[in-house]
């Protein structure tokens, strides 16, 4: 039986004792080291860094994270280095964020990482840019997992400005920064429908930061030590008083009244893989998931299901998530334009008789008739899909030939005078960050390799 420690981190938060019973009840560890009240965050860091562990994995998770899942089945099966937990964000939807399951080895590797000087990414990230470091001495990578958690769910005002301010410091760059105006954006609306301030809070937190804050790494993170006191000053200016203290009684009464469905995303700046499969569309998933762009993959609920049978290609999804890629979008790609305006698009390739070997294995492996209940939903998607992009059920050389040149031409004909909505990659041959970042219009350079998923017959 794998031995699990939970590593609690708060600094007062008020969901803090909640949120510890919620995770003991539902990781069950054999020890539990709590950080608290340890400021700047990178301190924080360097404290549970300190720690002697005696453990299979440890479990580092954030007082604003509330765990309605039982996670002891995961962490009993689990053998990944480094799992970043899915949670439904009240400002942002689904994201990975709070929870995170770390594999001991790697665990050991940051504790002996040399912490950088002057770097502003990890003033920012501590924790991040640690074991980005530690994944990459390992040569390991991360995975994603989506569980039963909320996320910054009933927290205090002060909290929220503190979170809201650092959030803007980084996401000063592309995609990320045009994210969050638009987020800023469904705020709004939302304060506007309810009388929850926890919006107008972060509004005015992120307009403050982009106002106020422009220095360099050791001036932020000076601010960064400041922020509880400006954040009661801001407060004050507001008008706004501060919520009352929080039992956990509450937190569940409120939980149950949450509908994910509410947490709907704008109709904008979403991304789309539009690669057929097999071309490298699970590698761009995680790395567009690596640079907090939270994209699915080939989704086959039978919500999708349906959405696709009716031709509502609107995705129930994309109230959560960033984007979808692979063959549930590839087909739908000018619909999806008109009804997300100013989305990216990504169109991964591959040498085509490697990859009409290899869509050739995979279709051998993936059949179109099950008689099972379970599967029908899932057989009934796959048939619809390749009807839709393929218009056979069965691997046909010629066929899958001949679509494969027709996509990739109307793709770029579709997209011929905007270059700037539509990036072509070819993962399978090696291009990564080198490509990807220029489209979001970031800086080149990430700490962590890139996702190539590896398989017998190639990169994929």
């Amino acid at each position: 039986m794998k031995k699990i420690d939970l590593v609690f981190r708060t600094v007062g938060e008020r969901t803090s004792d909640a949120a510890l019973e919620l995770a003991v009840k539902n990781i069950q560890p054999q020890q539990v080291h709590i950080i608290e009240n340890v400021k700047p965050f990178s301190q924080a860091v360097q404290q549970m860094l300190a720690i002697d562990y005696d453990c299979d994995f440890v479990v580092f998770a954030d007082a604003d994270c509330l765990i309605f899942e039982d996670m002891v089945p995961f962490l009993q099966d689990n053998n990944l280095p480094y799992v970043d937990c899915y949670v439904l964000d009240q400002f942002r939807g689904h994201i990975h964020c709070g929870v995170h399951i770390t594999r001991i080895d790697v665990v050991r590797t940051m504790q002996k990482i040399e912490i950088p000087e002057g770097d502003r990414q990890y003033v920012l990230r501590p924790e991040s840019s640690t074991r980005h470091l530690a994944l990459r001495q390992l040569n390991q990578g991360k995975a994603f997992k989506h569980f039963q958690i909320f996320h910054d769910f009933f927290q205090y005002y002060r909290d929220i400005f503190v979170k809201y301010v650092i959030r803007e410091l980084r996401n000063r760059k592309g995609y990320l920064e045009d994210k969050l105006k638009v987020n800023q954006a469904d705020w709004i609306k939302q304060s506007e429908d309810s009388e929850e301030r926890d919006f107008i809070v972060a509004n005015y937190a992120v307009n403050y930061s982009r106002k106020f804050i422009k220095g360099n790494s050791e001036e932020i993170e000076q601010l960064i030590s400041d922020l509880p006191q400006i954040a009661m000053r801001e407060l004050e200016k507001l008008n706004i008083a501060e919520k009352e203290a929080l039992t956990l009684q509450q937190v569940l009464e409120l939980s149950a009244k949450i509908n994910p469905k509410k947490w709907q995303r704008s109709k904008r700046m979403k991304v789309f893989g539009i690669g057929l499969s097999r071309t490298g569309t699970k590698s761009l998933t995680e790395a567009l998931n690596m640079l907090g762009i939270n994209v699915v993959h080939s989704p086959n609920d039978e919500t999708t299901l349906q959405e696709l049978i009716a031709g509502n290609y609107e995705f129930s999804l994309l109230n959560s998530w960033d984007g979808i890629t692979d063959t549930t979008v590839a087909p739908y790609y000018a619909q999806l334009d008109k009804i997300y305006p100013n989305s990216k698009f990504i169109l991964t390739v591959r040498e085509k008789e490697s990859w009409l070997k290899s869509i050739e294995a995979h279709w051998s492996k993936k059949p179109i008739f099950d008689d099972a209940p379970s599967q029908k939903s899932k057989m009934q998607l796959r048939r619809l899909l390749r009807s839709a992009v393929y218009g056979t059920y069965q691997f046909n050389a010629d066929r899958l030939s001949y679509v494969y040149d027709l996509h990739y031409k109307n793709v770029l004909e579709y997209f011929r005078d905007r270059p700037d909505s539509l990036l072509v990659i070819n993962i399978c041959q090696g291009e990564g960050w080198d490509t990807l970042f220029p489209f979001f219009d970031f800086p080149v350079g990430c700490n962590e390799p890139f996702p190539y998923n590896k398989s017998k017959d190639m990169k994929i």
